[in-house]
């Protein structure tokens, strides 16, 4: 298993969409992503630079591992 990269809230998001999750809502600094199949619904700050720890527990939620994320960025 590599690093976790440092990236943004938007990198973060623009990959979780090209796995299947779909933009539903933005409340503040907070975009809600959701997949139908299987259900899934997650929550990814807006920030410049996410935490190691947020971005480890949004992967966990969507259920894709790291290697596969850093594939998708």
């Amino acid at each position: 298993m590599r690093k976790l990269p440092s990236i943004s809230g938007k990198q973060c998001v623009s990959a979780l969409q090209k796995v299947g999750f779909i933009y539903k809502r933005q409340t503040g600094s907070h975009i809600v992503l959701r997949r139908d199949d299987p259900f899934s619904q997650l929550v990814v700050p807006n920030h410049d630079e996410l935490d190691r720890g947020t971005l480890r527990a949004i992967l966990r939620q969507a259920d894709i591992s790291v290697d596969n994320f850093i594939k998708m960025l």
